[in-house]
């Protein structure tokens, strides 16, 4: 009875205007928070995404041509588009230097590796070459990093062959399975491209860097165990890509071949395993001595004339070596008409479209801005996805599968002193030559060669040390790493996938399911208020609970949780810790973290505000941002709570509650 008699006096003191918190310029700060401007509809930050996309120095569209600046539009469009029209105009023989010498470096790695990956990929040897020029080229003039090598790589070749051949058999059928590539290829350079567009990249961040390590990790050691086909010479060799199938499969191939007729030649291991012990050799040469940087980048191509020639004067094909054989040359055919967007498999072309897509800008974004931040300059995300999905869209039209940034070939490329993304241009046209003139002389190259100069590639996919940290940090995000690691190694590199977003989704739905809900007190000799498990000497105003939603929205997720969680505090002593000078009288809500809320926190908030009434307990609310304050406007919870219990700061609002409490007394 006490406290509905309260809440009536309460309620005709605020009709006879007996209790006004307004004093100390508090009406006019109640009037910024109230009469912020509407934020803009959907619509319209769509639209700006785009805008700023297309004009990122704020520019406007010009829509007549009888504008004056409407060239000058123009031109900014155009040099946002394509950066090396604003570069280029500076671009200084110094500078081109430096850029043919990386250029030439980084092709003499791209070639043996371009046709391994094709390998890795099931396609023939000739669209890993294809795969380093278009892309490269359309990269050099869209993309903004300068550091960065374009072309195949392990991840994305391992990733379209395991999913790929579900649909599509590439030994059965290898024209439909490399005519469904360019279609997904297609489709990975579509989503790329609305990714930038509409400014969608917190859809890479899905994949969040632990997941990617172990994702990485387990790939690596995938890649490393399909290479055992080629570097052991097997010719009957499992589908399946996860570690229990491949050392099953190699067993019994390795077993069949030695019991029977068929002779299993160990010149494939004894030739793939010298030059293997050669490259890794030159690899620690490399990082040992700076200077050195260009023998790990040349020891690839050198491995590959080295065994070439040794198989053509020694005759070793006629002994059981297998080779490439057949390489075509030329440019780059059209395959335009080899797109499939008729047929039952458009839908599965569209999803592994995008599952590569995603891999795909992951892994170049985390490379560009790693290189970038050494250099000192910002690389633009989303400009990113756009120039890789232009190329991407461009190579499924030119006989490219999916192109993204290297690691190892960027790495390659910053050692050498490129300056510009001219080096990317230099290494497509140094492939071109090569696609003219020297396929031929590729037709002896063992297999095992390939193998074993992708295997040398493998060891940087793997940070153990990243690992390390990432358990000694978090233990949750190292459960995402190990989980994406063991999915890719003993399931599938999807199942792998599917477990690192997973567990990634698990740990976002988790803290918003149970945000941190802090009570707030005033640390001594400031004007902070801070949570009070934290600082233990902060002091807490009796009879006044100031609580802070560390969340960002206050949704159906979590609304219920908060609610109960404010009311238990209120009803229980022991978690308020009242002092003997009376029960509470007013709880503060801190809204500076919370940036959105909905219907069901609405309903939440007004739940909350009726059961603290009931009890005589007011409620006040400081600093709602700018879409939970003009949603608790248009639902009318700011005329409910009433407008004076609206406060901008912490201290403000201690300030006007003491005030109440002593009016109150």
């Amino acid at each position: 009875m006490g406290s509905v008699h309260h809440t009536e006096v309460v309620s005709s003191m605020r009709e006879q205007g007996v209790f006004n918190i307004e004093d100390n310029g508090h009406s006019e700060r109640l009037q910024w928070v109230l009469d912020s401007p509407n934020p803009p509809p959907l619509w319209i930050k769509l639209f700006n995404s785009v805008k700023d996309t297309i004009f990122p120095n704020g520019n406007k569209f010009c829509f007549s041509s009888k504008n004056k600046t409407c060239q000058g539009y123009v031109v900014s469009f155009l040099q946002n588009l394509f950066p090396i029209l604003s570069w280029l105009r500076n671009y200084k023989a110094s500078k081109f230097k430096d850029d043919l010498l990386a250029g030439l470096t980084l092709a003499s790695l791209s070639i043996p590796q371009s046709i391994g990956y094709a390998n890795l990929a099931k396609l023939d040897p000739e669209y890993g070459l294809y795969t380093s020029v278009i892309p490269p080229l359309i990269y050099a003039m869209m993309g903004s990093s300068r550091e960065i090598a374009i072309g195949p790589v392990a991840v994305v070749s391992l990733l379209l062959s395991s999913l790929v051949q579900k649909v599509e058999d590439p030994v059965a059928n290898p024209h439909a399975y490399r005519n469904f590539v360019f279609t997904v290829t297609f489709f990975a350079g579509i989503f790329q491209t609305a990714f930038g567009v509409f400014r969608l990249g917190f859809l890479v961040d899905f994949l969040s860097h632990a997941a990617l390590v172990g994702f990485m990790a387990g790939a690596a050691i995938i890649i490393g165990l399909q290479q055992l086909k080629g570097l052991l010479g097997i010719t009957h060799f499992t589908t399946k890509t996860d570690a229990v199938s491949v050392f099953t499969s190699v067993y019994k191939s390795l077993h069949h071949q030695i019991t029977s007729a068929e002779k299993w030649c160990p010149l494939n291991f004894v030739l793939g395993c010298s030059f293997l012990i050669f490259l890794l050799i030159t690899r620690f040469l490399g990082r040992r001595n700076k200077k050195l940087f260009w023998l790990p980048a040349i020891s690839p191509l050198l491995s590959v004339v080295l065994s070439t020639l040794i198989v053509y004067l020694s005759k070793a094909d006629k002994h059981g070596v297998n080779i490439i054989k057949h390489v075509k040359g030329g440019l780059n055919p059209s395959s335009a008409h080899l797109l499939e967007f008729h047929g039952q498999h458009v839908g599965q072309a569209a999803k592994i479209g995008l599952i590569c897509a995603i891999i795909a800008l992951t892994e170049a974004i985390a490379v560009g801005r790693s290189f970038a931040s050494i250099k000192g300059y910002h690389l633009d995300g989303n400009k990113e996805m756009l120039s890789m999905g232009f190329m991407n869209i461009a190579g499924s039209l030119s006989s490219c599968y999916v192109a993204t940034g290297s690691f190892s070939r960027t790495a390659v490329n910053f050692s050498a002193g490129c300056q510009t993304a001219v080096s990317n241009i230099v290494m497509a046209i140094t492939v071109i030559v090569s696609l003219e003139l020297f396929t031929r002389l590729l037709y002896y190259t063992p297999v095992a060669i390939l193998a074993s100069i992708i295997l040398s590639a493998l060891p940087g996919l793997i940070d153990i040390s990243e690992a390390c940290y990432i358990w000694k940090v978090d233990k949750l995000d190292f459960l995402a790493c190990l989980g994406a690691f063991l999915g890719v190694l003993f399931a599938s590199v999807e199942i792998g996938l599917i477990v690192a977003v997973t567990i990634s989704f698990a740990k976002i739905l988790i803290q918003a399911i149970r945000p941190g809900i802090e009570v707030l007190g005033r640390v001594p000799r400031t004007e902070a208020f801070c949570d009070v498990t934290q600082y233990p000497m902060a002091i807490s105003t009796p009879g006044i609970i100031v609580i802070r939603i560390s969340s960002g929205s206050l949704c159906f997720a979590n609304a219920n949780f908060v609610r109960e969680r404010i009311l238990k505090w209120v009803s229980e002593d022991e978690d308020l810790k009242e002092s003997a000078k009376g029960r509470v009288q007013a709880v503060i809500l801190d809204m500076t973290n919370l940036m959105n809320v909905d219907t069901s926190g609405i309903l939440a908030l007004e739940e909350l505000h009726k059961r603290l009434l009931s009890r005589g307990v007011e409620l006040a609310m400081v600093n709602p941002r700018w879409l939970v304050i003009h949603k608790l406007k248009l639902a009318h919870v700011v005329d409910k709570i009433g407008k004076q219990w609206i406060f901008l700061t912490v201290g403000e609002a201690v300030d006007a509650c003491i005030s109440y409490k002593f009016s109150n007394a």
